[in-house]
């Protein structure tokens, strides 16, 4: 493995964050907690403009060599991309930038897909979301999924040799939820209650395969996904259909559409991976660097 270490990381949004910061966290260097804040502002000021609601003085290319140093290895590096919004318009995202943790230095590499690069064996580490791992390599089996280290249970070695090494607690729940209007007193909207549940589920459609490994095949059995219409909000389709699962903080905008928040299913957090073919004492020593008393990432059943 090349000294410095490629970590394929996210380009851009709360994945990347958490990131930064736990690299930040794990360093004795200031310069990390600079760096992690400076890329951090930087691309949520990036994607106000790209959103529209800032009007940025100065055009893409200018701004991009106004954040970037290439020839400065401490220093973070941009890129542009065209965003999925209306219009394709370029948006400044995450590019490079290496660090320092100690015994071992780190470069890490912005990815569009980083999972999908350790799976192609381009990266032997990288950060992406949980989720993406449920929706591609998970196993479906009858139970559902107790904590993240039941993940790796479910990873066939012949569908990929990337494991999961630790999450990062930047958690945002999968929570199922329903009318409040339509529950008994003392009832809660959790897994027993699925369980003995016949009816329409309404889910986003990306998230088919995860809810379906995160609860199980038996507590789906006589339910139905649905998915909302277009151009509907999520919170106002499980509404409209009575029960659902949906992606939640605290679930507040969940409330206003009279909704009872249920169980926290599974949280949907940025993980360490390894790709278990391409370990060596680098790899090894980059692990050992991320290593921090880690925060409770357990899935709550």
């Amino acid at each position: 493995m090349t000294d410095p270490v490629p970590v394929a990381v996210p380009r851009k949004g709360r994945p990347l964050e958490a990131v930064l910061e736990r690299i930040a966290t794990v360093a004795s260097d200031d310069r990390l907690d600079r760096l992690a804040d400076g890329v951090s502002n930087t691309l949520r000021y990036e994607k106000a403009v790209t959103k529209g609601s800032v009007d940025a003085d100065e055009g893409p290319y200018e701004r991009l060599a106004e954040y970037s140093d290439p020839t400065t290895a401490a220093e973070p590096e941009y890129t542009l991309l065209r965003d999925d919004r209306d219009g394709k318009p370029r948006r400044i995202v995450f590019d490079a930038a290496t660090v320092d943790l100690g015994d071992v230095t780190v470069k890490l590499v912005g990815r569009e897909e980083p999972f999908r690069a350790l799976r192609t064996h381009e990266f032997a580490l990288g950060f992406d979301s949980a989720d993406l791992v449920l929706e591609e390599v998970v196993g479906i089996r009858g139970g559902g999924l107790g904590d993240i280290s039941d993940i790796n249970d479910r990873i066939d070695p012949v569908d990929t040799d990337v494991r999961v090494v630790t999450g990062l607690g930047d958690t945002v729940y999968h929570t199922l939820m329903g009318r409040e209007d339509r529950r008994r007193p003392g009832e809660t909207y959790d897994r027993a209650y699925l369980a003995d549940y016949e009816g329409s589920l309404c889910i986003s459609p990306r998230y088919e395969r995860l809810v379906t490994a995160v609860l199980g095949t038996d507590a789906l059995d006589g339910v139905e996904f649905v998915y909302p219409e277009a151009d509907e909000e999520e919170e106002a389709a499980i509404a409209r259909v009575g029960l659902g699962v949906y992606l939640t903080v605290t679930g507040s905008t969940a409330r206003e559409h009279g909704l009872a928040v249920g169980e926290h299913l599974f949280p949907s957090e940025t993980v360490l991976m390894r790709n278990a073919a391409e370990t060596d004492d680098s790899v090894s020593r980059v692990l050992r660097a991320l290593e921090r008393e880690a925060p409770d990432s357990e899935i709550r059943v």
